[in-house]
């Protein structure tokens, strides 16, 4: 496994640590892919019962590399192959069979704040930060999203953080219902370790079938919104308008 996405397991807890904080563990294809694999790992391993998403250093995600959006946009098939590889991980997260409690520390941002929004359980720092970026940039949120994030904390609320990106924190997000519980960074990791511990020590079919009854009873309503994001994605990283933006913002 590429050294861009760590893992380790204890008490049968998988832990799966996003591992490029010099760039604020923000998404490229080489960890893209190295996270698919541990996900699709712990998921098949049935000696793991739960599994624990974190970030290295001073951040969780925060979001596409900027720097490699070049790269990234050259073509449109290009495009949506990694747009693609951002959506496969919300397919593991939420229609996985283990349950997925992310430790959210520092910023959330994007496609980091969506991937955080995809987990079962999300226990937030109390220095966390997020937003949404991608409008403002001409782009468009993924990870499935637009669909998840309405029936957490309503249509409206949902409008705004995406239209506005305004940054917000762990509070806030606790308050509309988007993070399970707040606690101190230095306790973030081992809160969400002990709850999926808790998990790993009950009936894992009971767990994989509560998951199912949640999760996968809406997975057709939940491809077809990231069908929807992927198209508008794709379309975005093509737009001049987009890469403008982007030089501007990145210098």
């Amino acid at each position: 496994m590429s050294n861009t996405v760590l893992s380790s397991t204890e008490n049968n807890v998988q832990t799966l640590t996003l591992n490029r904080p010099d760039r604020l563990n923000a998404m490229n294809s080489e960890m893209l892919e190295a996270l698919c694999q541990a996900l699709d790992n712990a998921n098949a391993d049935p000696n793991i019962g739960a599994i624990v998403l974190r970030g290295s250093g001073r951040a969780f995600c925060s979001g596409d590399d900027l720097k490699d959006f070049e790269s990234q946009a050259r073509s449109e098939q290009e495009a949506f192959e990694f747009i693609e590889s951002i959506q496969d991980i919300t397919r593991r997260i939420v229609l996985g069979e283990k349950i997925v409690i992310g430790a959210i520390h520092g910023w959330a941002v994007g496609g980091g704040l969506e991937w955080a929004i995809n987990c079962d359980l999300a226990v937030f720092a109390d220095n966390t930060r997020c937003f949404f970026p991608e409008l403002k940039w001409g782009m468009f949120p993924t990870g499935g999203a637009t669909y998840l994030l309405p029936k957490m904390i309503g249509l409206v609320k949902t409008k705004d953080l995406m239209l506005l990106g305004e940054v917000f924190d762990a509070f806030e997000a606790l308050e509309m219902g988007l993070a399970w519980k707040v606690v101190s960074e230095d306790s973030v990791y081992e809160t969400a370790h002990q709850a999926a511990e808790r998990i790993a020590s009950i009936s894992r079919d009971a767990v994989t079938d509560l998951k199912k009854v949640l999760n996968q009873v809406n997975a057709d309503a939940l491809e077809y919104a990231m069908k929807l994001e992927t198209a508008a994605t794709v379309k975005g990283f093509l737009d001049p308008e987009t890469h403008e933006r982007l030089r501007e913002f990145v210098g």
